[in-house]
Protein backbone atom coordinates (compact mmCIF):
# COMPACT_ATOMS: atom_id res chain seq x y z
CA UNK A 1 0.00 0.00 0.00
CA UNK A 2 1.20 3.56 -0.71
CA UNK A 3 2.09 5.61 2.32
CA UNK A 4 2.75 9.08 0.92
CA UNK A 5 -0.47 11.20 0.84
CA UNK A 6 -1.15 12.90 -2.49
CA UNK A 7 -4.74 14.12 -2.02
CA UNK A 8 -5.88 16.80 0.39
CA UNK A 9 -9.11 15.08 1.46
CA UNK A 10 -10.33 14.27 -2.02
CA UNK A 11 -13.85 12.90 -1.43
CA UNK A 12 -14.23 9.45 -3.00
CA UNK A 13 -17.23 7.12 -3.19
CA UNK A 14 -16.55 3.36 -3.58
CA UNK A 15 -19.50 1.45 -5.07
CA UNK A 16 -19.12 -2.35 -5.05
CA UNK A 17 -21.20 -5.23 -3.70
CA UNK A 18 -18.09 -7.10 -2.47
CA UNK A 19 -17.13 -6.05 1.05
CA UNK A 20 -13.45 -7.01 0.62
CA UNK A 21 -13.08 -4.90 -2.53
CA UNK A 22 -14.73 -1.91 -0.86
CA UNK A 23 -12.58 -2.24 2.24
CA UNK A 24 -9.30 -2.73 0.38
CA UNK A 25 -9.95 0.17 -1.99
CA UNK A 26 -11.01 2.46 0.86
CA UNK A 27 -7.84 1.70 2.84
CA UNK A 28 -5.74 2.40 -0.27
CA UNK A 29 -7.53 5.71 -0.89
CA UNK A 30 -7.27 6.83 2.74
CA UNK A 31 -3.54 6.10 2.72
CA UNK A 32 -3.34 8.58 -0.17
CA UNK A 33 -5.09 11.25 1.91
CA UNK A 34 -8.58 10.77 0.45
CA UNK A 35 -11.82 10.67 2.43
CA UNK A 36 -13.49 7.42 1.30
CA UNK A 37 -17.11 6.34 1.75
CA UNK A 38 -18.48 2.91 0.81
CA UNK A 39 -21.77 1.97 -0.87
CA UNK A 40 -22.88 -1.63 -1.48
CA UNK A 41 -25.64 -0.82 -4.00
CA UNK A 42 -26.75 1.72 -6.56
CA UNK A 43 -29.44 3.07 -4.21
CA UNK A 44 -26.89 3.51 -1.42
CA UNK A 45 -24.54 5.33 -3.82
CA UNK A 46 -27.28 7.77 -4.89
CA UNK A 47 -28.23 8.37 -1.25
CA UNK A 48 -24.59 9.14 -0.44
CA UNK A 49 -24.38 11.68 -3.28
CA UNK A 50 -27.54 13.39 -2.07
CA UNK A 51 -26.16 13.70 1.45
CA UNK A 52 -22.76 15.11 0.55
CA UNK A 53 -20.54 16.17 -2.35
CA UNK A 54 -17.98 13.81 -3.89
CA UNK A 55 -15.15 14.44 -6.35
CA UNK A 56 -14.49 10.88 -7.54
CA UNK A 57 -16.35 7.55 -7.62
CA UNK A 58 -15.13 4.00 -8.26
CA UNK A 59 -18.10 2.00 -9.57
CA UNK A 60 -18.17 -1.77 -10.12
CA UNK A 61 -19.49 -2.90 -13.49
CA UNK A 62 -21.71 -5.47 -11.74
CA UNK A 63 -23.23 -4.51 -8.38
CA UNK A 64 -25.15 -7.64 -7.44
CA UNK A 65 -27.95 -7.80 -10.00
CA UNK A 66 -27.45 -4.15 -10.98
CA UNK A 67 -25.47 -2.79 -13.90
CA UNK A 68 -22.82 -0.21 -13.08
CA UNK A 69 -23.23 1.19 -16.60
CA UNK A 70 -26.90 1.91 -15.93
CA UNK A 71 -26.02 3.53 -12.60
CA UNK A 72 -23.35 5.75 -14.17
CA UNK A 73 -25.66 8.39 -15.79
CA UNK A 74 -27.75 8.53 -12.60
CA UNK A 75 -24.66 9.37 -10.57
CA UNK A 76 -23.63 12.07 -13.03
CA UNK A 77 -27.14 13.54 -13.07
CA UNK A 78 -27.02 13.76 -9.27
CA UNK A 79 -23.49 15.19 -9.23
CA UNK A 80 -22.45 16.90 -12.52
CA UNK A 81 -18.68 17.02 -12.84
CA UNK A 82 -18.14 13.86 -10.80
CA UNK A 83 -15.20 11.78 -12.05
CA UNK A 84 -16.32 8.15 -12.36
CA UNK A 85 -13.95 5.19 -12.76
CA UNK A 86 -15.58 1.90 -13.76
CA UNK A 87 -13.91 -1.17 -12.19
CA UNK A 88 -14.57 -4.77 -13.25
CA UNK A 89 -13.24 -8.30 -13.25
CA UNK A 90 -14.90 -8.81 -16.65
CA UNK A 91 -12.98 -6.27 -18.69
CA UNK A 92 -13.71 -6.11 -22.42
CA UNK A 93 -13.08 -3.49 -25.06
CA UNK A 94 -16.80 -3.07 -25.71
CA UNK A 95 -17.68 -2.41 -22.07
CA UNK A 96 -14.81 0.07 -21.79
CA UNK A 97 -16.10 1.99 -24.81
CA UNK A 98 -19.64 1.92 -23.47
CA UNK A 99 -18.49 3.16 -20.06
CA UNK A 100 -16.74 6.16 -21.65
CA UNK A 101 -19.81 6.89 -23.79
CA UNK A 102 -21.94 7.02 -20.66
CA UNK A 103 -19.60 9.49 -18.98
CA UNK A 104 -16.88 7.48 -17.24
CA UNK A 105 -13.53 9.24 -17.02
CA UNK A 106 -11.55 5.99 -16.70
CA UNK A 107 -11.84 2.19 -16.72
CA UNK A 108 -9.82 -0.19 -14.50
CA UNK A 109 -9.76 -4.01 -14.75
CA UNK A 110 -9.54 -6.07 -11.55
CA UNK A 111 -7.21 -6.80 -9.93
CA UNK A 112 -5.79 -3.28 -9.89
CA UNK A 113 -2.67 -2.15 -8.08
CA UNK A 114 -2.14 0.68 -5.55
CA UNK A 115 -0.05 2.44 -8.20
CA UNK A 116 -3.02 2.46 -10.58
CA UNK A 117 -5.28 3.92 -7.88
CA UNK A 118 -2.67 6.54 -7.11
CA UNK A 119 -2.52 7.47 -10.81
CA UNK A 120 -6.30 7.90 -10.97
CA UNK A 121 -6.25 10.10 -7.86
CA UNK A 122 -3.42 12.26 -9.23
CA UNK A 123 -5.26 12.79 -12.52
CA UNK A 124 -8.41 13.79 -10.66
CA UNK A 125 -6.42 16.25 -8.57
CA UNK A 126 -4.90 17.78 -11.70
CA UNK A 127 -8.33 18.40 -13.18
CA UNK A 128 -9.70 19.83 -9.93
CA UNK A 129 -6.64 22.08 -9.56
CA UNK A 130 -7.11 23.41 -13.09
CA UNK A 131 -10.73 24.23 -12.36
CA UNK A 132 -9.73 25.96 -9.12
CA UNK A 133 -7.11 28.04 -10.95
CA UNK A 134 -9.73 29.14 -13.45
CA UNK A 135 -12.12 30.15 -10.69
CA UNK A 136 -9.35 32.01 -8.87
CA UNK A 137 -8.43 33.85 -12.06
CA UNK A 138 -12.06 34.85 -12.61
CA UNK A 139 -12.25 36.19 -9.05
CA UNK A 140 -9.09 38.25 -9.51
CA UNK A 141 -10.36 39.61 -12.81
CA UNK A 142 -13.61 40.63 -11.14
CA UNK A 143 -11.61 42.59 -8.57
CA UNK A 144 -9.51 44.27 -11.27
CA UNK A 145 -12.41 45.44 -13.44
CA UNK A 146 -15.87 46.91 -12.89
CA UNK A 147 -18.53 44.34 -12.17
CA UNK A 148 -20.37 43.43 -15.35
CA UNK A 149 -23.84 44.91 -15.60
CA UNK A 150 -26.53 44.25 -18.16
CA UNK A 151 -28.47 47.40 -17.43
CA UNK A 152 -29.07 49.35 -20.63
CA UNK A 153 -31.21 52.17 -21.95
CA UNK A 154 -30.56 51.21 -25.56
CA UNK A 155 -33.37 49.48 -27.50
CA UNK A 156 -30.73 47.69 -29.61
CA UNK A 157 -28.99 46.34 -26.55
CA UNK A 158 -32.26 45.35 -24.91
CA UNK A 159 -33.07 43.30 -28.02
CA UNK A 160 -29.70 41.53 -27.65
CA UNK A 161 -30.44 40.70 -24.01
CA UNK A 162 -33.87 39.33 -24.91
CA UNK A 163 -32.26 36.93 -27.40
CA UNK A 164 -29.75 35.81 -24.76
CA UNK A 165 -32.49 35.18 -22.21
CA UNK A 166 -34.42 33.05 -24.70
CA UNK A 167 -31.33 31.08 -25.77
CA UNK A 168 -29.88 30.51 -22.28
CA UNK A 169 -32.11 27.57 -21.18
CA UNK A 170 -31.46 25.61 -24.38
CA UNK A 171 -28.40 23.41 -24.95
CA UNK A 172 -27.35 25.11 -28.18
CA UNK A 173 -24.17 26.83 -29.32
CA UNK A 174 -24.28 30.62 -29.39
CA UNK A 175 -22.16 32.88 -31.62
CA UNK A 176 -21.62 36.48 -30.51
CA UNK A 177 -20.58 38.80 -33.34
CA UNK A 178 -19.51 42.42 -33.28
CA UNK A 179 -16.57 44.78 -33.11
CA UNK A 180 -13.77 44.38 -30.57
CA UNK A 181 -14.49 45.96 -27.21
CA UNK A 182 -18.29 45.73 -27.38
CA UNK A 183 -18.57 43.43 -24.36
CA UNK A 184 -19.01 40.04 -26.00
CA UNK A 185 -17.16 38.38 -23.10
CA UNK A 186 -19.53 40.00 -20.59
CA UNK A 187 -22.51 38.70 -22.56
CA UNK A 188 -21.02 35.21 -22.71
CA UNK A 189 -20.75 35.18 -18.91
CA UNK A 190 -24.33 36.45 -18.66
CA UNK A 191 -25.53 33.65 -20.93
CA UNK A 192 -23.81 31.11 -18.68
CA UNK A 193 -25.28 32.70 -15.54
CA UNK A 194 -28.79 32.51 -17.01
CA UNK A 195 -28.43 28.88 -18.11
CA UNK A 196 -29.05 25.61 -16.23
CA UNK A 197 -25.24 25.24 -16.22
CA UNK A 198 -24.77 28.25 -13.94
CA UNK A 199 -23.45 26.07 -11.10
CA UNK A 200 -20.77 24.64 -13.41
CA UNK A 201 -17.48 26.28 -14.42
CA UNK A 202 -17.12 29.03 -17.03
CA UNK A 203 -13.82 28.66 -18.89
CA UNK A 204 -12.33 31.07 -21.44
CA UNK A 205 -9.91 30.51 -24.31
CA UNK A 206 -8.56 33.56 -26.16
CA UNK A 207 -7.89 31.99 -29.54
CA UNK A 208 -5.56 34.57 -31.22
CA UNK A 209 -3.04 34.68 -28.38
CA UNK A 210 -1.60 31.18 -28.86
CA UNK A 211 0.20 29.23 -31.55
CA UNK A 212 -1.69 26.41 -33.25
CA UNK A 213 0.01 23.73 -31.13
CA UNK A 214 -0.47 25.56 -27.85
CA UNK A 215 -4.08 26.40 -28.67
CA UNK A 216 -4.82 22.71 -29.30
CA UNK A 217 -3.23 21.93 -25.93
CA UNK A 218 -5.13 24.75 -24.23
CA UNK A 219 -8.42 23.42 -25.58
CA UNK A 220 -8.01 19.66 -25.35
CA UNK A 221 -5.01 19.15 -23.05
CA UNK A 222 -1.85 17.18 -23.79
CA UNK A 223 0.00 14.02 -22.85
CA UNK A 224 3.48 14.07 -21.31
CA UNK A 225 6.10 14.42 -24.03
CA UNK A 226 3.62 15.63 -26.66
CA UNK A 227 5.87 18.64 -27.33
CA UNK A 228 8.81 20.48 -25.79
CA UNK A 229 7.90 21.55 -22.29
CA UNK A 230 5.08 18.99 -21.85
CA UNK A 231 6.58 17.41 -18.74
CA UNK A 232 3.35 15.81 -17.53
CA UNK A 233 -0.20 14.99 -18.60
CA UNK A 234 -2.32 18.13 -18.59
CA UNK A 235 -6.09 18.44 -19.04
CA UNK A 236 -7.38 21.29 -21.23
CA UNK A 237 -10.12 23.85 -20.88
CA UNK A 238 -12.68 21.47 -22.39
CA UNK A 239 -12.22 19.13 -19.43
CA UNK A 240 -12.03 22.02 -16.96
CA UNK A 241 -15.42 23.27 -18.21
CA UNK A 242 -17.15 19.88 -17.65
CA UNK A 243 -20.79 20.52 -16.79
CA UNK A 244 -20.43 24.21 -17.61
CA UNK A 245 -19.65 26.53 -20.52
CA UNK A 246 -16.56 27.18 -22.63
CA UNK A 247 -16.16 30.63 -24.19
CA UNK A 248 -14.00 30.72 -27.34
CA UNK A 249 -13.05 34.35 -27.95
CA UNK A 250 -12.20 35.36 -31.54
CA UNK A 251 -13.06 31.96 -32.98
CA UNK A 252 -12.43 33.26 -36.50
CA UNK A 253 -8.67 33.15 -35.87
CA UNK A 254 -8.26 29.38 -35.46
CA UNK A 255 -6.51 27.26 -38.11
CA UNK A 256 -8.29 24.81 -40.46
CA UNK A 257 -6.83 21.84 -38.56
CA UNK A 258 -8.23 23.03 -35.25
CA UNK A 259 -11.51 23.91 -36.92
CA UNK A 260 -11.90 20.22 -37.85
CA UNK A 261 -11.19 19.09 -34.27
CA UNK A 262 -13.60 21.63 -32.84
CA UNK A 263 -16.31 20.57 -35.31
CA UNK A 264 -15.91 16.97 -34.21
CA UNK A 265 -16.21 17.99 -30.56
CA UNK A 266 -19.37 20.00 -31.26
CA UNK A 267 -20.91 17.06 -33.10
CA UNK A 268 -19.87 14.19 -30.84
CA UNK A 269 -18.59 15.73 -27.57
CA UNK A 270 -15.46 13.59 -28.14
CA UNK A 271 -11.80 14.63 -28.34
CA UNK A 272 -8.23 13.48 -27.76
CA UNK A 273 -5.50 15.27 -25.87
CA UNK A 274 -2.49 16.32 -27.95
CA UNK A 275 -0.11 13.37 -28.20
CA UNK A 276 -2.66 10.85 -26.95
CA UNK A 277 -4.83 8.32 -28.78
CA UNK A 278 -7.38 7.76 -26.03
CA UNK A 279 -10.77 9.29 -26.89
CA UNK A 280 -12.41 11.30 -24.12
CA UNK A 281 -15.80 12.93 -23.76
CA UNK A 282 -16.92 16.17 -22.12
CA UNK A 283 -20.30 17.75 -21.46
CA UNK A 284 -19.62 21.38 -22.33
CA UNK A 285 -21.67 24.16 -23.90
CA UNK A 286 -19.78 26.21 -26.47
CA UNK A 287 -20.19 29.98 -26.68
CA UNK A 288 -18.03 31.66 -29.34
CA UNK A 289 -17.30 35.25 -30.31
CA UNK A 290 -15.75 36.95 -33.33
CA UNK A 291 -15.20 40.40 -34.80
CA UNK A 292 -14.87 38.87 -38.27
CA UNK A 293 -17.54 38.31 -40.89
CA UNK A 294 -17.46 34.51 -40.79
CA UNK A 295 -19.75 34.17 -43.81
CA UNK A 296 -17.16 36.12 -45.82
CA UNK A 297 -14.41 33.95 -44.31
CA UNK A 298 -16.29 30.87 -45.51
CA UNK A 299 -16.49 32.27 -49.05
CA UNK A 300 -12.77 33.03 -48.94
CA UNK A 301 -12.04 29.43 -47.90
CA UNK A 302 -10.60 30.39 -44.53
CA UNK A 303 -13.41 29.05 -42.33
CA UNK A 304 -15.38 25.81 -42.50
CA UNK A 305 -19.00 26.24 -43.48
CA UNK A 306 -20.13 23.22 -41.46
CA UNK A 307 -18.41 24.59 -38.36
CA UNK A 308 -20.12 27.96 -38.83
CA UNK A 309 -23.51 26.23 -38.96
CA UNK A 310 -22.71 24.40 -35.74
CA UNK A 311 -21.59 27.58 -33.97
CA UNK A 312 -24.37 29.90 -35.07
CA UNK A 313 -27.41 27.92 -33.94
CA UNK A 314 -28.19 31.22 -32.24
CA UNK A 315 -26.30 34.26 -33.53
CA UNK A 316 -26.29 37.47 -31.51
CA UNK A 317 -25.03 40.67 -33.17
CA UNK A 318 -23.71 43.01 -30.45
CA UNK A 319 -24.09 46.69 -31.43
CA UNK A 320 -21.08 49.02 -31.23
CA UNK A 321 -21.12 51.74 -28.59
CA UNK A 322 -21.73 54.50 -31.15
CA UNK A 323 -25.05 52.80 -32.00
CA UNK A 324 -26.17 52.78 -28.37
CA UNK A 325 -25.46 56.40 -27.29
CA UNK A 326 -28.01 56.10 -24.48
CA UNK A 327 -25.50 53.93 -22.60
CA UNK A 328 -22.42 56.16 -22.91
CA UNK A 329 -22.96 58.40 -19.87
CA UNK A 330 -24.35 55.65 -17.57
CA UNK A 331 -21.32 53.48 -18.41
CA UNK A 332 -19.03 56.46 -17.81
CA UNK A 333 -20.48 57.09 -14.36
CA UNK A 334 -20.11 53.42 -13.50
CA UNK A 335 -16.43 53.49 -14.51
CA UNK A 336 -15.92 56.69 -12.50
CA UNK A 337 -17.39 55.06 -9.39
CA UNK A 338 -15.22 51.99 -9.85
CA UNK A 339 -11.93 53.83 -10.37
CA UNK A 340 -12.68 56.17 -7.43
CA UNK A 341 -12.17 53.05 -5.23
CA UNK A 342 -14.87 53.84 -2.71
CA UNK A 343 -14.28 57.60 -2.60
CA UNK A 344 -16.87 60.10 -3.75
CA UNK A 345 -16.31 60.11 -7.47
CA UNK A 346 -15.88 63.29 -9.49
CA UNK A 347 -18.49 64.56 -11.91
CA UNK A 348 -18.27 65.32 -15.61
CA UNK A 349 -18.37 68.86 -16.90
CA UNK A 350 -20.97 69.63 -19.60
CA UNK A 351 -18.12 69.95 -22.14
CA UNK A 352 -16.76 66.52 -21.16
CA UNK A 353 -20.23 65.00 -21.54
CA UNK A 354 -20.60 66.58 -24.98
CA UNK A 355 -17.22 65.18 -26.04
CA UNK A 356 -18.11 61.68 -24.86
CA UNK A 357 -21.45 61.74 -26.64
CA UNK A 358 -20.06 63.15 -29.90
CA UNK A 359 -17.04 60.85 -30.19
CA UNK A 360 -17.61 57.76 -32.46
CA UNK A 361 -15.89 55.25 -30.11
CA UNK A 362 -14.11 52.93 -32.56
CA UNK A 363 -12.72 51.01 -29.55
CA UNK A 364 -16.18 50.72 -27.99
CA UNK A 365 -16.67 50.06 -24.26
CA UNK A 366 -13.02 49.08 -23.77
CA UNK A 367 -11.87 52.44 -25.16
CA UNK A 368 -14.38 54.29 -22.95
CA UNK A 369 -13.11 52.46 -19.87
CA UNK A 370 -9.49 53.38 -20.62
CA UNK A 371 -10.40 57.01 -21.37
CA UNK A 372 -12.21 57.41 -18.05
CA UNK A 373 -9.38 55.83 -16.08
CA UNK A 374 -6.94 58.26 -17.72
CA UNK A 375 -9.21 61.24 -17.04
CA UNK A 376 -9.53 60.35 -13.37
CA UNK A 377 -5.74 60.14 -13.03
CA UNK A 378 -5.19 63.53 -14.67
CA UNK A 379 -8.01 65.36 -12.85
CA UNK A 380 -7.34 66.76 -9.41
CA UNK A 381 -10.64 68.52 -8.78
CA UNK A 382 -14.22 67.41 -8.27
CA UNK A 383 -15.09 68.01 -11.92
CA UNK A 384 -13.55 66.25 -14.91
CA UNK A 385 -13.11 68.69 -17.77
CA UNK A 386 -12.88 67.71 -21.43
CA UNK A 387 -9.17 68.49 -21.42
CA UNK A 388 -8.53 65.50 -19.15
CA UNK A 389 -9.82 63.18 -21.86
CA UNK A 390 -7.54 61.95 -24.69
CA UNK A 391 -7.11 64.63 -27.37
CA UNK A 392 -9.02 62.65 -29.99
CA UNK A 393 -12.05 62.67 -27.67
CA UNK A 394 -11.63 66.16 -26.18
CA UNK A 395 -11.69 67.59 -29.72
CA UNK A 396 -15.41 66.73 -29.81
CA UNK A 397 -16.22 68.90 -26.78
CA UNK A 398 -17.90 71.57 -28.88
CA UNK A 399 -20.18 68.93 -30.34
CA UNK A 400 -19.81 66.99 -33.54
CA UNK A 401 -19.74 69.09 -36.71
CA UNK A 402 -22.98 68.88 -38.69
CA UNK A 403 -23.79 69.87 -42.25
CA UNK A 404 -25.05 73.45 -42.37
CA UNK A 405 -23.68 74.27 -38.91
CA UNK A 406 -21.02 76.79 -37.95
CA UNK A 407 -18.11 74.49 -38.77
CA UNK A 408 -15.27 74.70 -41.25
CA UNK A 409 -15.09 72.35 -44.21
CA UNK A 410 -11.99 70.81 -42.63
CA UNK A 411 -13.90 70.04 -39.42
CA UNK A 412 -16.72 68.45 -41.39
CA UNK A 413 -14.23 66.36 -43.40
CA UNK A 414 -12.37 65.23 -40.30
CA UNK A 415 -15.55 64.12 -38.54
CA UNK A 416 -16.79 62.27 -41.62
CA UNK A 417 -13.48 60.46 -42.17
CA UNK A 418 -13.20 59.42 -38.52
CA UNK A 419 -16.75 58.06 -38.48
CA UNK A 420 -16.22 56.08 -41.67
CA UNK A 421 -12.96 54.68 -40.29
CA UNK A 422 -14.73 53.69 -37.08
CA UNK A 423 -17.33 51.56 -38.85
CA UNK A 424 -15.11 50.10 -41.58
CA UNK A 425 -13.38 46.72 -41.09
CA UNK A 426 -10.23 47.87 -42.92
CA UNK A 427 -8.56 51.08 -44.06
CA UNK A 428 -8.96 49.93 -47.67
CA UNK A 429 -12.71 49.64 -47.22
CA UNK A 430 -12.84 53.10 -45.60
CA UNK A 431 -10.88 54.60 -48.53
CA UNK A 432 -13.32 52.99 -50.97
CA UNK A 433 -16.33 54.47 -49.15
CA UNK A 434 -14.69 57.91 -48.97
CA UNK A 435 -13.73 57.84 -52.66
CA UNK A 436 -10.04 58.49 -52.01
CA UNK A 437 -6.95 56.32 -52.43
CA UNK A 438 -5.34 54.52 -49.52
CA UNK A 439 -2.26 56.76 -49.44
CA UNK A 440 -4.42 59.90 -49.13
CA UNK A 441 -6.37 58.32 -46.29
CA UNK A 442 -3.09 57.35 -44.58
CA UNK A 443 -1.90 61.00 -44.70
CA UNK A 444 -5.19 62.26 -43.28
CA UNK A 445 -5.13 59.69 -40.48
CA UNK A 446 -1.60 60.79 -39.61
CA UNK A 447 -2.77 64.40 -39.59
CA UNK A 448 -5.65 63.55 -37.24
CA UNK A 449 -3.48 61.43 -35.01
CA UNK A 450 -5.36 58.27 -35.96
Amino acid sequence: MPTEPVAARLRVLVVDDERNIRSTLSVCLESLGCAAKEAASGAAALDALRLGPFDLAFVDLRIGQESGLDLLPKLLAERPGLDVVVITAYATFDTAVEAVKRGASDYLPKPFTPAQIRHVVERTLERRALTARLLDLEARLDEAAPEATLETASPRMRAVLEILEKAAPHEVSVLLTGESGTGKGVLARALHALSPRRAGPFAVVNCPTLTDELLASELFGHARGAFTGAVRDQPGRVEAAEGGSLFLDEIGEISPGLQAKLLRFLQEKRFERVGETRTRTADVRIVAATNRDLAAEVKAGRFREDLLYRLEVVEVAVPPLRNRPEDILPLTRRFLAFFARGRAGPELSPAAERALLAYPWPGNVRELRNAIERALILSSGRVIEAEALPDRIAAHAAGAPVLGGDFTAEEIEREHILRVLARSPTSEEAARILGIDASTLWRKRKKYGR
